[in-house]
């Protein structure tokens, strides 16, 4: 069973999220937590909190039954390219430059290593 968290919208580059996520994608959910409080990234805050929703959405997917963080994974980690912010700045001699702010889309999707077995009635 599996569940996945989406940050919209954060304003940082694709590129530089990407970095992390190649490290934390296949690692347990702990393991995942200790990279990213240990990174040294301005964005690993959204990140923390994008893993921490994904964990959460599979326990309240499952309902009454307990799920241990250590049996959970990272599946899939990706940053997708959102829309950019186009602003303009005095260049050279005065000619206007583009200054592009870039954002982008976290989805983080977290799954367990045994099948867990729900209840019939739910």
């Amino acid at each position: 069973m599996m569940t996945r968290a989406v940050k919209r919208y954060e304003r940082i580059s694709a590129l530089k999220v990407r970095k992390i996520l190649k490290i934390i994608k296949g690692k347990d959910v702990p393991e995942a937590r200790a990279i990213l409080q240990l990174h040294h990234s301005r964005s690993k805050i959204s990140r923390f909190k994008t893993l921490n929703s994904a964990v959460a959405n599979l326990k309240n997917k499952v309902g009454s039954v307990r799920i241990n963080d250590n049996d959970l994974y990272v599946r899939e980690a990706v940053a997708n390219e959102g829309p950019q912010m186009k602003r303009w700045r005095p260049g050279f001699r005065g000619s206007p430059t583009m200054i592009r702010r870039r954002t982008c889309h976290i989805t983080v999707v977290v799954d367990s290593h045994k099948p867990i077995q729900t209840k019939k009635g739910e």
